[in-house]
């Protein structure tokens, strides 16, 4: 009996210190900046005079290899990791391959010994308002999931990089400049009044 009371009044005292802990969390976030334990002793001024970290805009992680399967499985990886550090990916591509050939002469002349056609696949995976910290951590781990032969660049986007997403369509690039040596376009008749 005595050991009933005794815990009923531990339950009571954990459910009055549970509601009152709660009301303070609820209220704290109204009142003051967000505060880590190792701000215990700091003054709420000082807090508040910390300088923001730097966030970068807008990045491309752009990824070239020679093999597209190997090449789209570490795009996928880096997406995933960037998602999972809580970095918003805006958007992942494709570009068109790059057609290589490439020549190896003989020893010192200049026939040719062999001629090898190579193409060169490039992914893109875009990300936005990344701070300077998961940057860092980002790049780590990019260059550790990098397969051998890959080639990685990060760089800010620019409207070259939307450009060269598109497959040009030569027929009607063809039709445009037969038209133009044709004489250009025909002139609007003007209209009688």
């Amino acid at each position: 009996m005595f050991g009933i009371k005794k815990l009923n009044n531990i339950v009571k005292l954990n459910s009055i210190i549970r509601s009152s802990t709660i009301s303070r969390k609820c209220c704290a976030p109204l009142c003051q900046q967000k505060r880590l334990k190792s701000d215990l002793y700091e003054p709420d001024y000082l807090i508040s005079m910390e300088p923001d970290e730097p966030v970068y805009d807008c990045l491309n992680f752009q990824l070239k290899g020679y093999d597209f399967t190997v090449l789209e499985s570490c795009q996928k990886e880096i997406h995933r990791y960037a998602e999972i550090m809580g970095i918003q990916v805006e958007e992942c591509w494709a570009t068109p391959a790059q057609q290589l050939k490439v020549h190896r002469y003989k020893p010192a002349s200049t026939a040719v010994e062999s001629e090898y056609h190579l193409n060169v696949y490039e992914r893109n995976v875009q990300v936005s308002d990344v701070p300077a910290w998961a940057l860092g951590t980002l790049l780590r781990v990019s260059r550790a999931l990098l397969p051998e032969g890959c080639t990685l660049n990060v760089h800010e986007h620019t409207p070259d990089h939307e450009e060269i997403r598109y497959v040009p369509d030569n027929e009607l690039i063809d039709l445009q400049q037969q038209l133009e040596d044709m004489g250009g376009a025909r002139a609007e008749k003007k209209k009688k009044k």
